[in-house]
């Protein structure tokens, strides 16, 4: 009885603990192929999900340095008239829009008692270059009359009495005259000598100081006629306008009739057969610019530019914005470009006929300053490339060191791309081509709207 129940609980105790094996073995058995099918999924994932971006070709092209700033043109010369006198406006011979000439006739203000002054003053200096010109042809005062009469007889008592010496000291040699005659002679000659040199003296001193000084008051009374005459000539000279330079009116504010005040223009003249465009740029940008750099002037409504010339770079910097004033010359024979206009400056500073050149997004620059692109190799993979970077030109851009012609860069997409990963490059759709064509008259002129808001 008892031996029948053990053997019973042992049977089931055995097979209980078969069963318990398999199901163990078949466990490990299902999590090793769930394990292994996971890792084949995420492997044949990492495979099989390449990132999409855009490409773009390193071309072999031209490209140049630009220096873009806005500028306001001004005339070659200008010069805004200024009366020196105050007084009405007579006649007006020229109007806004007229050429002229230098020298020419514009204005006359009021003039008649200018006019009156002048011709006073003018007979007044006749009068005195009258009295200067009988002054020196007249005979000489009187004092000076008889110094000279003085000389005169001197002189003649001299040669006298050098002439008896003479005939007397001869016939003393001869034997046929005293010794006591000779000496008179002799006598006279001495006393004459010392007589002639007083008076030449005396002479001599009048002409040097008498005569001189009569001279000078006569000079004196000419040259201030004259000056007074000059200074009622020039007086009414101001009264006339006249142009100093060939140019157009550009500015007549007054009507005939009006005062014409001191110190405020009447009429502005400028020469505009060559314009200035004057632009403020930064130091690192003046630098690279010289007189003579060749540069496109571009007018709000003229679609074709005006090609001009760099012909200044100020050697200082402004202090109050520390820029540098730059001036582009440009010849204007139809007049199309006007004074006073905004326009857009585009200098060309260095140029590089032979340059590799890619996309200027393609630039991926680190937070040390280093400069890399992403290079798409044969076999889809993005390899991270160091590259340097040179002249930037718009969305195009010079690499000198670290990629050759024919590779091919990522363009949009690289930034946080790991290095060696695989890539899918995206054709361009219909519909970026279509983005790419501005609308005429929005998209381009956006663009430049939003150029001319930078400061």
């Amino acid at each position: 009885m008892n031996s029948q129940p053990r053997k019973a609980i042992s049977a089931i105790a055995e097979i209980s603990f078969h069963y318990r094996g398999r199901w163990r073995l078949a466990s490990f058995t299902l999590m090793a192929t769930l394990i292994a099918f996971l890792s084949a999924c995420a492997h044949e994932k990492v495979e099989e999900a390449p990132v999409p971006v855009k490409a773009a070709t390193v071309q072999k092209t031209s490209i140049q340095r630009i220096v873009a700033a806005d500028a306001v043109l001004f005339p070659l010369q200008q010069s805004a008239l200024v009366p020196k006198i105050s007084a009405p406006v007579k006649t007006f011979y020229v109007n806004r829009g007229v050429k002229v000439h230098k020298g020419q006739l514009l204005a006359v203000l009021e003039n008649r008692d200018l006019a009156a002054a002048h011709e006073e003053n003018k007979g007044a200096f006749e009068q005195a270059e009258a009295a200067y010109v009988t002054g020196t042809a007249s005979s000489v005062p009187e004092e000076l009359q008889k110094a000279a009469g003085d000389a005169q007889s001197a002189k003649e008592q001299l040669d006298a009495a050098q002439k008896l010496y003479d005939s007397r000291l001869e016939l003393f040699k001869q034997g046929a005259l005293p010794r006591k005659d000779l000496d008179q002679a002799a006598e006279g000659l001495a006393q004459a000598k010392p007589q002639y040199e007083l008076a030449k003296r005396h002479l001599d001193a009048l002409n040097a100081v008498v005569h001189q000084q009569e001279l000078k008051g006569l000079q004196g009374q000419l040259s201030s006629a004259r000056g007074k005459y000059e200074g009622a000539s020039a007086q009414l000279s101001y009264s006339e306008i006249r142009s100093p330079l060939d140019g157009v009116v550009t500015d007549r504010p007054l009507y005939p009739g009006e005062m014409a005040a001191a110190g405020a223009p009447l009429i502005t003249v400028m020469d505009i057969s060559r314009v200035t465009a004057r632009a403020h740029i930064p130091q690192s940008d003046a630098a690279l610019l010289k007189v003579g750099d060749h540069a496109t002037i571009t007018i709000p409504g003229q679609e074709e530019p005006v090609e001009g010339k760099v012909s200044l770079v100020s050697p200082a910097l402004d202090p109050n914005s520390t820029t540098v004033e730059i001036w582009v010359e440009a010849k204007n024979p139809k007049q199309t470009l006007r004074p006073g206009s905004s326009v857009r400056l585009s200098i060309v500073s260095q140029a590089v006929p032979d340059a590799l050149v890619i996309p200027a997004t393609s630039l991926l620059t680190a937070a040390d300053g280093t400069t890399t692109v992403m290079v798409i190799a044969a076999d889809q993979h993005a390899h991270q490339q160091a590259v340097k970077a040179g002249i930037r030109q718009d969305d195009k851009l010079q690499i000198t060191e670290g990629l050759k012609e024919g590779q091919q860069v990522v363009t949009d997409g690289a930034y946080g791309l790991p290095d060696n990963s695989k890539v899918t490059v995206e054709a361009p759709g219909a519909a970026d081509k279509e983005g790419d064509k501005p609308a005429a008259g929005k998209d381009s002129d956006a663009k430049d709207s939003t150029k001319d808001d930078k400061p």
